[in-house]
């Protein structure tokens, strides 16, 4: 090649991004020749599990035995994970908010009308990122997601926390 002529090959000079083409699923590299690189572990296997995928399934873990005993009371009640809470708006301390000091864990938002006015779930959102900046490991996030579960859950009701964590422990 000329100096001062195009490259189509390397690094500088191309428009692509990526290395993909537009409708095409981007490819792993052929790097030296040994051939295409494939994932280092299956999709199957637990270690290529986000962390976000890793977190809900940590979730639907700790619901389950409340939904076990409360599950005719809760069939009106939706639950999200959220990465992080909206700081734009600031939310009153008494709207059903666990938080950590000034960071919300956890919110209840009750059942209501959307812009277009169809009715909406009552639904508890909990925030992932602050919940897994507090727990120490696996087992400390799960005993964390219980306990705000259990305290948004009461609200919702309009019972204690004890009334829906009574006797949830008695197998263990």
């Amino acid at each position: 090649m000329a100096r001062g002529g195009t490259r189509t090959g390397g690094r500088s000079g191309g428009a692509r991004t990526g290395g993909a083409l537009p409708g095409r699923a981007p490819r792993r590299r052929d790097r030296r020749g040994r051939g295409m690189r494939t994932p280092l572990y299956p999709a199957s296997a637990p270690a290529s599990r986000t962390r976000a995928e890793r977190f809900d399934a940590v979730v639907l873990e700790a619901l389950e035995p409340i939904e076990d005993r409360w599950g005719a009371e809760l069939e009106d009640l939706d639950v999200a994970v959220d990465d992080v809470p909206d700081v734009s708006t600031p939310v009153p301390d008494d709207d059903g908010v666990v938080g950590d000091g000034d960071i919300p864990l956890a919110r209840l938002v009750p059942a209501g009308v959307d812009r277009r006015g169809a009715p909406t779930r009552a639904r508890i959102v909990l925030y992932r990122r602050p919940l897994e900046a507090r727990a120490l490991d696996g087992e400390d996030l799960a005993d964390l997601l219980h306990d705000v579960l259990v305290e948004q859950i009461a609200e919702y009701l309009g019972v204690e926390p004890d009334t829906i964590d009574d006797g949830s422990d008695e197998g263990s």
